[in-house]
């Protein structure tokens, strides 16, 4: 009998971008240890470049959605990843079983806001898209 795989949700404030790709990379690369979820304290819709720099390394998202945790039901987790800051302070109650851990991400649109063109705007969606990537390779050893 196989035991039943680890459950994560990873929290951002809109459910938009950063929670999405990290959903996206933990499907991608980690399927055969988690079931991954995401949402947002707030309800922000799918970011679409967020969709265009995760289609460019062959990650899908573009069927995900945007949802608060009201959304998620009943479901329980094991481990509840914040991954920014706004999400980390405002974190909503899970219970005691569920571990919540922090790991911050800069925020793309933000740092996209004063870009001029697209290539300018898309730059820091690829460095954060990398750094999640990087986060939820390394996943197994972090929650360890």
């Amino acid at each position: 009998m196989t035991s039943p795989k680890t459950r994560i949700l990873f929290l951002c404030t809109g459910n938009s971008c950063r929670s999405q790709m990290a959903e996206g990379w933990c499907r991608q690369l980690q399927s055969g240890l988690y079931d991954c979820a995401s949402a947002g304290i707030e309800k922000h819709g799918l970011n679409p470049l967020a969709v265009k720099v995760m289609a460019e390394v062959g990650v899908d998202i573009s069927s995900h959605y945007s949802k608060t945790t009201a959304e998620l039901g009943d479901q329980e987790f094991d481990f509840v990843i914040t991954v920014c800051g706004h999400a980390d302070e405002n974190c909503p109650f899970f219970p005691a079983k569920t571990r919540v851990i922090h790991h911050g991400f800069d925020d793309p649109p933000k740092l996209a806001a004063r870009a001029v063109g697209e290539e300018e705007a898309l730059a820091p969606y690829r460095r954060v898209r990398d750094e999640i990537r990087d986060f939820i390779s390394a996943l197994p050893a972090e929650l360890a």
